[in-house]
């Protein structure tokens, strides 16, 4: 498989609009994504929700916190192939951490964890970091409220 890196990738004749090219880690990811689905309102302990509709890109994330970790995971992602496999690929990398961990997780080790994806759709990955982020702030805020007397 042709990669971005390739001098003659844009060179494909008789293809209409920019060709943009996958790895196979990348496409496993989008054809077979992990953890898609949410967690039940029972089971979820922070909830994350980022993007904007009207461009197409969105994603919703629900994380269950068990012992300080990450115990379950799920994703609902509207978006390209690029938004799809950076947002499995982040929730494999994230179930079972602890939640500083996880809050570590950069853009980058998400790409890197996919083998790189194509230059113009860097900005996909940013939809399950913030989505993560929103997710352990919202979990965060439970736990204090939770914790304050009434």
């Amino acid at each position: 498989m042709a990669n971005e890196s390739d001098p003659d990738a844009g060179s494909l004749e008789g293809m209409p609009g920019p060709v943009l090219f996958y790895n196979d880690v990348v496409l496993d990811h989008f054809l077979n994504p992990r953890n898609v689905g949410e967690l039940s309102a029972m089971e979820a302990d922070g909830y994350g929700l980022v993007g904007d509709p009207l461009c197409g890109d969105q994603m919703k994330l629900w994380i269950a916190v068990r012992e300080g970790r990450i115990a379950r995971i799920a994703f609902k992602s509207f978006g390209c192939p690029g938004a799809i496999a950076t947002s499995s690929m982040l929730t494999a990398l994230a179930e079972g951490k602890t939640i500083t961990e996880a809050r570590n997780i950069t853009d980058d080790d998400v790409v890197a964890a996919l083998g790189g994806i194509p230059e113009k759709k860097k900005h996909c990955s940013l939809l399950g970091v913030r989505a993560l982020q929103a997710a352990i702030d919202d979990w965060e805020r439970r736990r204090h409220a939770s914790a304050e007397p009434r």
